[in-house]
């Protein structure tokens, strides 16, 4: 989840409630779903939230919604923007795997040190989520006056720079933290930030670059120049954002801009001229979805009046008309910095919010039964009990995982048939490159927590029963579902009958009947791996981590695990 760190005192300035103090601060920032983590030296609050409510990365993010909580802004709000003076031309030598561009000018930002900080950490913070740590989209702000823009034609007034693909050792300038003159190859070999993002560029034949009429003074996704750096001393700003899709950039721009709007700037537009045509950026277009009176009653389970639903659209900076008819349907309108709000649902969270959850009132379901323990939930309970009982530490990861660390770093491949190796069931657009797909096996979860933990004190010994999912089109669904158990034993004289035995005093305690014949995984050491079978079912597999594995994860130490399908002790 995105940590944000927010200055209490920024939130009383922009939110104009000086008298606020920090305790009312945190209970209404836990209203809103912003959960508080902690304070930094600073004095700063850092605050956790839903990767879905990316305009609140930022502290005029929160404020905004705060006011909107506090009823001090209400329904949908769009920055007045100015006339465009500067175009972006995109030449025909940009790179095809990042085409697109889009920005906006902001004249008279007032940025002190805290309102630099914000603008830094926002800008960060949307390359990480978003962007997907700069591949998907990424980020460029500029000092306005530091740039000299070409002239389009003679015939035509306002300046321009352009967007183009140049050789990796073609012009140089001079980077951000740096003194030396580079080429865009040489900043990927001697510039830490160049290093850092190297594999986003790395593999292109031209590399993405920006120039102005004096040169080359951006090196887009990897890093700007010094020519142009922003400093609390910069009032005009240029933003630029370049990326593989254009919505996405889109969107974030317009995080940035409402951002430094609540600073006081005024937007000016920009001019993007493709090949095929020229568009007006940023876009700033309200767009609309539709929910039914009767599903927001039904989801909250409470009755409420139209002008009162209405009320509460505009407490949560919407707008809404009502449609009456057989059903009272709702057209809602959405402000551009929300990209979160995807479906009928996620309007009815926003009145749930506005409403208030804490004041909804708990109730027994309408059904003649009495709840009680699922059959698998005991068996859960029953196995987590016996594994702590043989020593392990209790665990909890996500379900979510990248490709990388549960196939690559793993030493397994898709669809090869082993442990782990099944289709992944995928996510389209993921908000994070961390969080691509739900995990075909537990082990690459537990041996991630052994990498984060090599300061602790060894032996480590984790354990885990969690949920694991595969493409199979044999589904209704289309995607396998199960629960597996998964251990890892972490220390020096780890070994293969270690985890045997563990094992076996775990299939002991539910009367099933053990039996390891050897086989080979990728993820084990060959001679050194068994398959774990139960009641006479190959459900897993037992052995000592293959040392590619242990190395690929900064370990230094032997490990042995095992894994199987839970329904085995059933």
């Amino acid at each position: 989840m995105p940590v944000v760190d927010v200055q209490p005192d920024e939130l009383r300035r922009l939110t104009g409630h000086e008298d606020k103090s920090d305790e009312e601060f945190k209970d209404d920032l836990f209203a809103l779903g912003l959960e508080f983590e902690g304070v930094t030296d600073d004095g700063a609050f850092q605050l956790e939230f839903g990767p879905d409510r990316l305009d609140r990365l930022s502290v005029e993010g929160v404020a905004r919604s705060l006011r909107y909580q506090y009823g001090d802004a209400r329904g949908v709000a769009v920055p007045n923007t100015n006339d465009p003076d500067w175009t972006f031309v995109v030449d025909d030598d940009v790179p095809d795997e990042r085409p697109y561009v889009t920005g906006a000018v902001v004249r008279g930002v007032d940025l002190d040190d805290a309102a630099l900080d914000s603008l830094i950490q926002l800008q960060e913070k949307l390359h990480a989520t978003m962007g997907r740590k700069r591949a998907k989209g990424a980020i460029g702000i500029h000092d306005l006056t530091m740039l000299k823009g070409d002239v389009l034609s003679e015939n035509a007034s306002g300046n321009s720079i352009t967007y183009t693909g140049i050789e990796p050792d073609g012009d140089t300038f001079v980077a951000l933290d740096s003194n030396d003159e580079l080429t865009p190859a040489e900043v990927l070999e001697q510039h830490a930030t160049g290093r850092k993002y190297a594999d986003l560029v790395s593999e292109y034949d031209r590399y993405p670059a920006i120039y102005d009429e004096i040169g080359l003074f951006s090196f887009p996704p990897v890093i700007n120049g010094r020519r142009t750096e922003v400093s609390t001393d910069s009032r005009d700003l240029l933003v630029e954002l370049t990326g593989t899709d254009q919505w996405t950039i889109d969107r974030m721009c317009n995080i940035i801009c409402y951002a430094l709007a609540a600073r006081g700037a005024t937007i000016e537009e920009v001019e993007v001229q493709y090949e095929t045509g020229t568009v007006t950026k940023p876009d700033f277009e309200v767009e609309t979805k539709h929910v039914s009176h009767d599903r927001i009653e039904t989801v909250l389970g409470v009755e409420l009046e139209l002008d009162e639903v209405i009320d509460l659209f505009e407490r949560s900076g919407l707008d809404a008309n009502a449609e009456l008819g057989e059903e009272t349907v709702y057209e809602v309108s959405i402000p551009p910095y929300r990209v979160d709000v995807l479906h009928p649902l996620d309007l009815v969270d926003d009145v749930g919010r506005a409403y208030g959850f804490n004041e909804l009132e708990p109730r027994y379901p309408d059904v003649g039964t009495v709840g009680q323990r699922h059959e698998r939930s005991r068996l859960e309970d029953a196995v987590r009990t016996s594994l702590v009982g043989l020593g392990f530490e209790d665990l909890l990861n996500f379900h979510m995982i990248s490709e990388g660390e549960n196939y690559e770093r793993m030493g397994v491949e898709v669809g090869s048939g082993y442990l782990g190796g099944g289709e992944p069931a995928s996510i389209t657009e993921p908000y994070s490159e961390d969080y691509t797909m739900l995990r075909t096996w537990v082990l690459p979860s537990l041996t991630m927590v052994l990498e984060n933990n090599t300061h602790r004190a060894y032996p480590q010994d984790l354990a885990e029963i969690g949920h694991v999912a595969h493409r199979d089109d044999d589904e209704n669904t289309r995607v396998a579902e199960a629960r597996h158990v998964a251990a890892v034993l972490a220390r020096h004289d780890a070994t293969y009958e270690d985890a045997k035995a563990r094992l076996a005093a775990l299939c002991r305690d539910f009367d099933a009947e053990l039996e390891t014949p050897a086989t080979d995984h990728p993820s084990f050491i060959d001679g050194r791996t068994a398959a774990v079978v139960i009641d006479g079912e190959e459900v897993g597999v037992v052995g000592e981590l293959h040392p590619k594995v242990i190395v690929d994860h900064d370990l230094e130490l032997p490990v042995a695990a095992f894994e199987f399908d839970l329904s085995a002790l059933a």
